[in-house]
């Protein structure tokens, strides 16, 4: 069997695509998130044709980050009959079609800082929401305000969100004081706001790691990250790794 051929045959699960892409259908099942397409980087004909291939074969995908000349194509692509469309101001891309998972109920609670963390924000909304999972949002309640976030966390607590998104830049403060009042998990996520000496996200990451309260923190506008961490917690039938050389085994969700 020549190399070339060795080097296309798809794995069970996969859809191999004109030898540039592996696409991986069967994440979906083995950790409960469908695997995203991160269109950066990616020439715009490679991204459609991905995502014509996908569609050919009856499935669904999410597309983050496309660029503004792959955002144009992608609506070109949606007035030829593509069934795709942009979300979250153009963040995120959707391609219709099953995406391979089910979730439990459940409440993801989004919070931001300032106004200009909203963006981001939006984004994990976006897929949490073509996830088919619930979002309740508090926006622009950062610390410099306490109050604000006092009477936000009065309000969300109420939906007994089982996992807090916090968003934040400048000095990242809102993740740990979050962390400090609400009795679901938090994740920081740090956005690029801010400017001069640690702008742009690095301090805002910084301080989240050295946080004293017990969060997770994903990397600077990982959106699409947190959000998927966010959502493992409420698959259904995500199958395990096998422990000893033994089958993998099916994990039954339970509410936390």
């Amino acid at each position: 069997m020549s190399a070339r051929r060795r080097t296309t045959r798809s794995a069970p699960g996969e859809i191999a695509i004109a030898g540039y892409a592996r696409i991986d259908r069967d994440r979906a099942r083995r950790i409960g998130v469908p695997e995203v397409l991160l269109a950066e980087g990616k020439t715009t004909e490679h991204l459609l044709g991905m995502l014509r291939a996908l569609h050919r074969r009856g499935h669904g995908a999410l597309i983050s980050r496309p660029t503004a000349e792959q955002r144009a194509a992608l609506e070109r692509a949606a007035g030829d009959g593509l069934p795709v469309r942009l979300l979250a101001a153009g963040r995120l891309a959707r391609l219709a079609g099953p995406l391979g998972v089910r979730y439990r109920g459940g409440v993801v609670g989004i919070v931001t800082a300032g106004t200009s963390d909203v963006p981001a924000a939006e984004e994990a909304r976006a897929l949490l929401d073509e996830l088919g999972l619930r979002t309740e949002v508090a926006y622009d309640v950062g610390v410099a305000g306490l109050h604000r976030l006092l009477r936000a966390v009065a309000r969300l607590e109420r939906r007994r969100p089982q996992i807090y998104l916090a968003f934040a830049g400048r000095e990242g403060a809102l993740p740990t004081v979050l962390a400090g009042l609400v009795r679901a998990p938090v994740v920081g996520v740090p956005t690029s706001v801010g400017y001069g000496r640690g702008g742009a996200g690095e301090s805002a990451l910084n301080a989240m790691l050295q946080s004293c309260a017990p969060i997770a923190v994903v990397n600077i506008d990982a959106a699409v990250p947190a959000a998927l961490f966010a959502a493992q917690r409420f698959a259904r039938g995500r199958v395990a790794a096998p422990r000893g050389g033994g089958r993998a085994r099916r994990i039954r969700s339970r509410r936390p």
